[in-house]
């Protein structure tokens, strides 16, 4: 699923249940500006990783909420409103359905991203 060929964004399930998933190692072997894997999926939902740097779109998502958790670096998250909410690491945020929003990432940074599993990355 990668239309726009500023992301690489991959929505197959990378690790099945009872599967160590090695975050560190993964962030380290990213090489793309901005790199979003769904990681597994749980229940209705899905955890991804994104290795980003620079901005995305703005978008919104219709039907789902979505949840950023920093791990590194400083994401910035642009609101509709004029708001900007920035996050370091340990720092999470939730974005709610229909919230017009843009990601932004000054410096390489990697965030885990907890959203339900039909939610397109891009928006609708």
């Amino acid at each position: 699923m990668n239309a726009d060929p500023r992301y690489a964004i991959n929505l197959d399930v990378k690790f099945a249940p009872l599967q160590r998933i090695d975050v560190p190692t993964l962030i380290a072997a990213a090489t793309e500006t901005w790199s979003n894997q769904t990681l597994t999926r749980v229940n209705d939902c899905v955890v991804r990783l994104g290795v980003i740097q620079g901005e995305f779109h703005w978008h919104k998502h219709d039907r789902e909420d979505e949840f950023f958790l920093v791990l590194a670096g400083r994401l910035l998250i642009d609101l509709a409103d004029g708001t900007t909410v920035t996050l370091s690491p340990q720092q999470g945020f939730t974005v709610p359905k229909g919230a017009v929003h843009r990601t932004r990432a000054p410096e390489r940074t990697a965030i885990l991203m907890f959203e339900g599993a039909s939610v397109r990355p891009t928006g609708d």
